[in-house]
């Protein structure tokens, strides 16, 4: 249980009305602490108990604040609401009250509805310039979209994972009332909005929690990013819990990711924060909490949270793609198809299998339903963790992947693509940051570094030729170019992807509700059939092969085929499935209408 406090307040800069603010910093480690306002005021916050230093001030929104430390050193709010800039900068009073909603009737999509399109907001060029690319991903079939973090962090350029201030929108991107217009605009179109979040750690650069407030951190625990977060300390955990509940509340988000919850020491703060969220979210809202978890804990699936990023499924897929069995694919290179079976037909591969370093991973997971697992080809992860950010497409043979493509949104699973995927874009995306001096120096080498691992990279001389993070050349490589007339190939790929997604939100998501899995089994290597019965009594059969061998596999005869991947004038032996071949079959309960200019 967490150390109880005797008691705690908002942190922050909590506007009480109009002309009043409430500032609270919890400083331990502080013998005093004030608040130095833009129009000269310095305003001594007075001591509570258990290291809380609290003011209520004559104070409106839009002013920019900082908070000095025992009269030596100035740092901004940890949970400034906005920043004037960078972290260097003054916070600002923020009133959440202010933007006026235009869709405050929208009360999100079921889970079953998720179709998710995860992009990086400043790779796109803020908040504003995302709005432009909502109606086409509408008009593809998209159902929501992912953020990557917005955390505030050093600089202008970032993934978002080295976030420093967990409350501010990175000011860079825009305002926060244009995430919130972005927000609005997205549910006017019918689109949630989920928003990837880091309770794991905190970036490297611009954090001075550790001169004011140590017990944010515990020695005793490490994690790949430093000392590992102190979720027993109640403060703590609500400093988290409330930044979780602004994103739902204030901003009106639709959902959460939470990133590596694996980091996190103390799983019970999970579920606490899960079960605070639901208590005070209108329950006839959709909202949707979902994790990325190293350790598959199926048990945390089992309440509160909706889904888990299924790492296992797109590593078997990868290796069978790519052959590339690398660093952490070493654990799939072996027996890639019979784990793709397993993840079909259960959910996870480790359930408690033995990884390559000879540790069990994993908790049974055949008991949930198969929209517990987020699948995908790729993601910001799998792309930007390359040397080179090189996509799926430029690695992979085509026949295949559109194959595996057919398999990622007609399978019940919850499919997410990366920006970019749907019109095979030809531009990378690298690993980018914009820290500066010492710092930056650490970070590319530390980045050259992780790819020892990986054969290509064993001379130190060619990691060397690994692109600097730091550059700002590495983050305009980055940036997609998502909309024109494209390439023949860009325009096939675009055109694969609506005709699949037409296809699952006509026939697979009004009735993923109590699907269950039928099973799986291999036809050869790279080719499994797994079958589905959905909540309406059908049953879905996905025969998929991603050699270039044909195999053997008898068809359903009472079975609607709503899918081929080549065309069926293609497949002259209905005892064969081809090589680089999807096909997507129906035993429906019901007899099947088709879409106007749609056979079946």
């Amino acid at each position: 249980m967490p150390l109880r406090s005797s008691e705690t307040w908002p942190h922050g800069a909590i506007m009480l009305d109009a002309e009043h603010t409430q500032f609270a910093l919890w400083a331990p480690d502080a013998f005093y602490v004030s608040v130095e306002l833009e129009d000269g005021q310095s305003l001594p916050l007075l001591p509570q108990a258990d290291g809380w230093f609290v003011i209520k001030a004559r104070c409106a929104a839009g002013m920019r604040y900082r908070f000095n430390i025992d009269g030596e050193l100035e740092v901004p709010d940890p949970a400034s609401r906005a920043q004037d800039g960078d972290l260097d900068r003054q916070s600002i009073v923020v009133d959440p009250l202010a933007y006026q909603w235009q869709h405050s009737a929208w009360h999100g999509r079921p889970w079953s509805e998720a179709v998710i399109y995860e992009l990086h907001v400043g790779a796109l060029g803020g908040f504003a310039e995302v709005e432009q690319h909502l109606a086409r991903l509408v008009t593809l079939g998209i159902t929501a979209i992912e953020l990557m973090p917005l955390a505030q962090f050093p600089g202008d350029r970032n993934w978002g994972y080295d976030g420093v201030l967990p409350y501010a929108p990175q000011a860079s991107y825009g305002t926060p009332e244009q995430l919130k217009h972005l927000i609005d605009t997205a549910h006017g179109q019918g689109l949630a909005v989920i928003l990837d979040v880091v309770y794991n750690h905190f970036g490297p650069d611009g954090n001075y929690l550790n001169r004011y407030a140590k017990g944010f951190f515990r020695e005793d625990k490490h994690t790949p990013w430093g000392a590992a977060i102190d979720f027993r300390r109640r403060e703590v955990r609500d400093f988290f819990i409330e930044n979780a509940l602004m994103w739902l509340l204030e901003y009106r988000f639709d959902g959460l990711r939470l990133d590596a919850v694996h980091a996190i020491e103390d799983p019970d703060f999970l579920i606490e924060m899960a079960q605070r969220i639901r208590q005070q979210v209108d329950p006839s809202r959709h909202v949707w909490l979902t994790v990325e978890n190293e350790l598959n804990q199926s048990s945390l699936l089992e309440y509160d949270y909706d889904a888990q990023w299924n790492d296992d499924g797109h590593n078997a897929l990868h290796v069978l793609l790519t052959g590339e069995t690398d660093a952490y694919y070493a654990d799939y290179a072996l027996q890639p198809t019979e784990q793709l079976v397993r993840c079909l037909s259960q959910g996870f591969v480790f359930q408690g299998h033995i990884t390559r370093h000879g540790e069990p991973r994993g908790e049974p997971s055949e008991h949930l339903p198969s929209t517990a697992f987020v699948l995908f080809l790729q993601n910001h992860d799998q792309i930007g963790n390359r040397a080179f950010g090189e996509r799926l497409h430029q690695l992979a043979d085509p026949r295949a992947l559109q194959a595996a493509t057919v398999l990622l949104l007609l399978s019940p699973m919850i499919p997410l693509m990366f920006m970019g995927d749907e019109f095979a874009a030809e531009q990378p995306f690298l690993f980018f940051t914009s820290h500066h001096g010492e710092l930056a120096k650490l970070v590319r080498e530390g980045r050259r570094n992780e790819f020892a691992a990986f054969s290509a990279f064993a001379d130190p001389h060619k990691r060397e030729q690994i692109p600097d993070p730091n550059a700002e050349q590495t983050f305009h490589a980055s940036q997609p170019r998502l909309i024109g007339s494209g390439t023949q190939h860009q325009q096939q790929t675009l055109a694969l992807y609506r005709q699949l997604l037409q296809l699952r939100h006509r026939y697979i998501i009004p009735n993923l509700s109590g699907t269950q899995a039928l099973g799986a089994h291999m036809l050869g290597y790279g080719a499994v059939s797994a079958r589905w019965r959905l909540g309406d009594g059908s049953e879905l059969r996905i025969d998929l092969n991603l050699s270039d061998t044909p195999v053997v596999n008898p068809p359903q005869t009472d079975a609607v085929w709503l899918f081929q991947q080549p065309p069926a004038a293609a497949l002259s032996d209905p005892g064969e499935l081809p090589a680089y071949c999807a096909i997507v079959s129906l035993t429906a309960a019901t007899p099947l209408q088709p879409l106007d200019g749609e056979r079946l």
